[in-house]
């Protein structure tokens, strides 16, 4: 069995033994997830809450934006509130208070540090204790915690309505006022946002954890809530349990052994390199047939600018509601375009612009790389891209409508606004996106048919599995499909993370290595079988740890501890192939030097090599950061996750998707001459405009929250009093230079390309020794 075939097998072994206990830990998920109550009840058997309550309060959260705004379970937002968390001490202290009054003492705080404890002590045994009944469905409170819950529920209908008594709050949580218009719908929503407290304090029955008392048998119990005792709260006794501490260690243990495996590897088999490519004289792609649907992608990297700009306009704007709260320089802005609308198409958009960048890449990559154009491959071209179009103005339109509530309940999973953050348009929107896909899907497979059923080639390998990665990329869209609109949440949150971690962190790595592989041999850089051994291993490496590493995001969802466990052990291999990210970088490099022809390849390459750094940093370092069980306790939600998801989603996707758009660029306008001086600017700009933004505002925002978690808990960290602190606005004004660097440089890649149509120079087509400036 010759090499390639073995790593063939290897592929297949690999995802087949990793898919399968993925399912395995869903199906773990969905069978102790938190239960949900048919009622609450108090110990006088007075109704507080119905399993109805909750469902319509859960109906209320998503047609607001629900992750959009604030979050739940360290998932959503950051400006306003983890509800959840924000719930959990609100109902906490307020318990608290009653007991220090009944003692004669002005409030929790009047009292010394013994009665504070005594006090405390009394709040964990009666808030952790799980008194769920599963024959009944019930759950039962103490008369005094449901006073306590409805003095909370209180606060919320204020705050969700237009009360002035809470208007500072909803300035400072970036919230518009009637949030939520109806009263019935906001008391339905304090029902969901409880529910997601009381899972966050109540023990798991039959877990480990936090040690409680002896057993019968004379061995320690401990036990934990069933979010893994997330969020850290000090008042109930919410901290790190030893399984966390555990598995992180084991976490930085594989890391180092999954470097030292793979350092190994390259130790051995670098000297192994076939002897140096022959190189062609002349540029193989100057000589490219476009053929009209080639020709036809062209609108779609219009598009792809287009869409850049405005998530750029809308992330400034999503930005600076944490300053003015609802205003934009005296403008009430949250009147027409709330928060949660904002940030909802800022974060879609970040995707979608990246999606059709690599979907316009594959329907120019594939008639190139076969030479065959298929009947009425332009007509399908044209079709998809009108397709794209309808979804991005419907899907916005129904979200926009469901946030100023004007959709109505009952209509808005299938057409509003989802709530779930990167997975927010409406069910009737993801089935278009879906068919859309598949669409995509027949158009690239039908043009690369002849190279995938003709003879064995030396990149055969390499155009199948670009093949494969295209199927997954259509199919596994399809996780979005996999909940409907009562679907447990700790399933939701399963089958969510499939689709961003898997679809667009897994199976687009996998399209995009691909490629990359196919352009620099078709160039006669590298030799395709070397190219298809490396692409195979390199698939290999990233999946053993990409495919089980989608667990480390459910820490905290109503997962059991095994969860924690297997991702914490796989993800953090996910950073192993990325710690020897330089020589990647390095080869890049080496090819946009090989032969003067290549200078007209330079910026394209330069891209390539800034996804080499972002690589490293975004997804290595920060990534690594917030990643182990301990770090993530503590870290989800603060502001160093959007640090991680800036540098990695745009440092990485973004760039190679620039990349790849400059490489189809080349072939669209015939080899011409390019001007590049805006696109030198372009690259320094984005990505020195990225550095500033993560190190002068996320780093240190991030760490300053990090240090208040720890120190006082997750609310507070989360809390308007921390947010609104002097320290806390200077550096969110110190992300306006980055901001601007970055939207400078976005605007001068646009122009660059407005200019290869508007202002093009035939007359000075490119020499193969001549050189750009």
């Amino acid at each position: 069995m010759n090499q390639t075939r073995r790593l063939w097998l290897g592929l297949l072994v690999l995802l087949v033994i990793s898919f399968s206990v993925l399912l395995w830990a869903g199906s773990e998920i969905f069978r102790v997830a938190p239960p949900i109550p048919e009622r609450v009840v108090t110990d006088r058997n007075a109704v507080v809450y119905t399993r109805a309550d909750i469902e319509r309060g859960r109906q209320v959260w998503q047609s607001i934006g629900g992750m959009q705004l604030g979050s739940i379970w360290g998932h959503g937002g950051y400006v306003a509130p983890d509800w959840s968390a924000d719930w959990l001490h609100r109902e906490s202290m307020a318990m608290l208070n009653a007991w220090a009054r009944s003692e004669g003492a002005a409030s929790y705080s009047a009292l010394d540090q013994e009665g504070q404890a005594r006090l405390r002590g009394r709040l964990q045994v009666q808030v952790r204790r799980n008194t769920y009944d599963p024959t009944t469905g019930t759950i039962t409170v103490t008369e005094e915690r449901a006073r306590a819950i409805a003095a909370v529920a209180a606060h919320y209908v204020s705050l969700f309505g237009n009360d002035s008594a809470t208007a500072s709050l909803r300035e400072a949580y970036a919230m518009r006022n009637d949030t939520v218009p109806s009263l019935e719908h906001r008391q339905k929503l304090t029902a969901f946002i409880w529910w997601t407290a009381w899972a966050a304090a109540t023990e798991r029955p039959g877990t480990t954890g936090e040690t409680i008392a002896p057993s019968p048998a004379g061995v320690v119990e401990k036990r934990v809530t069933y979010t893994n005792n997330w969020p850290s709260e000090p008042l109930i006794g919410n901290s790190p349990p030893p399984s966390l501490w555990v598995w992180s260690a084991f976490s930085v243990t594989f890391l180092l052994a999954g470097i030292a495996a793979l350092g190994w590897h390259h130790a051995v088999s670098h000297d192994r390199e076939e002897a140096q490519q022959a190189l062609p004289d002349t540029d193989p792609f100057a000589t490219l047939q476009v053929t009209p649907s080639m020709r036809a992608t062209a609108k779609y990297f219009w598009i792809v600018l287009a869409l850049f700009l405005v998530q750029i306009l809308l992330g400034a704007i999503t930005a600076h509601y944490q300053v003015e709260g609802q205003e934009a320089y005296g403008f009430s802005i949250s009147e027409y375009l709330p928060y949660s609308i904002t940030r909802t198409w800022h974060t879609q958009l970040a995707v979608l612009w990246i999606a059709v960048a690599w979907l316009g890449t594959g329907l120019y990559i594939a008639p190139a790389l076969s030479g065959y154009e298929p009947p009425f491959q332009r007509l399908g071209v044209n079709v998809l891209f009108a397709c794209l179009l309808i979804i991005v103005v419907g899907s916005f339109a129904g979200q926009w409508l469901a946030v100023m509530q004007k959709l109505g309940l009952e209509h808005n999973f299938w057409w509003g606004h989802q709530g779930w953050e990167y997975a927010d348009m409406g069910r009737f929107w993801q089935w278009f996106l879906f068919a859309g896909l598949l669409i995509w899907l027949s158009l690239v497979g039908r043009a690369l048919w002849p190279v995938l059923r003709g003879p064995a080639t030396d990149t055969k390998s390499i155009v199948g599995l670009m093949f494969l990665s295209t199927v997954a990329i259509g199919l596994f869209f399809g996780s979005a499909l996999m909940w409907n609109e009562h679907t447990h949440i700790s399933e939701v949150e399963y089958w969510r993370w499939w689709l961003v971690h898997l679809w667009v962190e897994g199976f687009f790595e996998v399209f995009a290595t691909a490629v990359m592989a196919l352009i620099f041999t078709k160039l006669g850089l590298v030799h395709a079988r070397s190219a298809t051994v490396a692409v195979l291993f390199a698939t290999i490496i990233f999946m053993s740890g990409g495919v089980l590493g989608t667990l480390h995001h459910l820490y905290f969802v109503g997962t059991p501890t095994a969860v924690v466990a297997l991702g914490a052990s796989f993800s953090a291999l996910e950073v192993v192939p990325l710690a020897y990210i330089g020589f990647e970088a390095y080869q890049t490099w080496k090819y946009g030097r090989a032969t003067p022809w290549m200078v007209r390849y330079r910026w394209p390459i330069l891209f390539f090599i800034a996804v080499s750094f972002w690589n490293l940093v975004g997804a290595g370092l920060f990534g690594f950061l917030i990643n182990p069980p301990l770090s993530l306790y503590y870290m989800q939600g603060l502001n160093l996750t959007p640090l991680h998801g800036h540098t990695a989603l745009f440092g990485v996707y973004g760039m190679l998707g620039i990349a790849l758009v400059l490489f189809c660029l080349r072939g669209l306008r015939g080899q011409m001459h390019w001007d590049v001086g805006a696109l030198k600017f372009a690259f320094w700009a984005l990505n020195i405009g990225l550095a500033l933004m993560a190190l002068l505002t996320l780093l240190p925002l991030g760490t300053l929250q990090l240090l208040a978690s720890i120190e006082h808990g997750y609310a507070y960290a989360r809390s308007a009093d921390f947010m609104q602190r002097s320290i806390v606005d200077l550096l969110i004004w110190m992300r306006v230079p980055g901001d601007v660097i970055f939207s400078f440089g976005a605007l001068a890649l646009t122009w660059f390309v407005c200019r290869l149509w508007i202002a093009p120079r035939p007359e000075l087509v490119e020499q193969d020794n001549v050189k750009e400036p």
